[in-house]
C-alpha cells in the first residue's frame, strides 16, 4: 500500500507556500498519498507556544524575512516578503480546500495557486472573486465549491483537523505527518522523503 501523509497547513503561511511544490514532487516520486488538512493555526499555536510574527522579538522577525528569501532562492520561487494583502484571514481559502476534499477532488493545484496569491501575486485570498478565479483555472465549479465552503460542515472539518494536528504534535505549519511522525517545516521535506525512500520506522519522543 502507498504511504499516507497528513498535510497540515493554512493558506496564509509563507512557509507552506515555499514548501508546496517540493512536497508535491516528493510525493510523486514515491507514489505517496496526501490527506489535505487545512487548520486554524491559532489553535495549534495556543498549544505549541508560538506567537504571530508581529509579537516576536525583532531578531526573530528579521530572521523570518531572511529565511523567506533564502528558501525562495533555494527553491527557485518568487517571494514578496511584505505582500500587499497580509496579514490576511485564510479561513475562506482553507475552507475551499476542505470543500474540494469533501467533494472528492484533488485540491493541491488550487492550493498552490492560493498560496502564490499571497506571496507572489499580490492577491487577496479573503476575496471570494480571487478564489473563484483559481478554482475555475483548475476546472472546478467555483460557485458550487464556494457555497459548500461557507457551510458549518466544512467549518467543523477545519476544526477537527486542528484538533488532529494538536494530537499529532504539530508545532505550526506546514506539518507533514507520516506513520505518526510529525515533520514540521518546509525544510523537513528532505527528511520526509528519506523516510519514504527507506521505509524506516517512525521516530518518536
Amino acid at each position: 500500500m502507498p504511504a499516507t501523509i497528513d498535510y497540515y497547513f493554512t493558506s496564509a503561511s509563507p512557509f507552506v507556500y515555499l514548501g508546496h511544490q517540493a512536497l508535491r514532487a516528493a510525493v510523486a516520486r514515491h507514489g505517496a498519498v496526501v490527506r489535505v488538512k487545512p487548520i486554524n493555526l491559532m489553535g495549534v499555536w495556543e498549544v505549541s507556544g508560538a506567537v504571530p510574527p508581529a509579537k516576536r522579538p525583532p531578531v526573530r522577525q528579521r530572521l523570518r524575512l531572511v529565511e523567506m528569501q533564502r528558501i525562495a532562492d533555494y527553491r527557485g520561487l518568487p517571494i514578496n516578503t511584505q505582500p500587499k494583502h497580509w496579514p490576511v484571514d485564510p479561513q475562506l481559502s482553507d475552507h475551499v480546500a476542505a470543500a474540494l476534499v469533501a467533494a472528492g477532488h484533488d485540491p493541491m493545484g488550487y492550493m498552490g495557486r492560493a498560496f502564490a496569491s499571497v506571496w507572489a501575486n499580490e492577491e487577496d485570498i479573503a476575496d471570494p472573486a480571487t478564489l473563484a478565479r483559481h478554482l475555475a483555472a483548475e476546472g472546478f465549479d467555483a460557485d458550487a465549491i464556494l457555497e459548500t465552503a461557507g457551510t458549518d460542515a466544512i467549518a467543523e472539518i477545519r476544526a477537527e483537523n486542528t484538533r488532529d494536528a494538536v494530537a499529532a504534535d504539530a508545532v505550526g505549519v506546514p506539518t507533514y505527518v507520516l506513520n505518526g511522525e510529525a515533520f514540521f517545516g518546509q525544510d523537513r521535506i528532505e527528511y520526509l522523503e528519506h523516510a519514504l525512500a527507506t521505509g524506516r520506522k517512525p521516530i518518536s519522543a
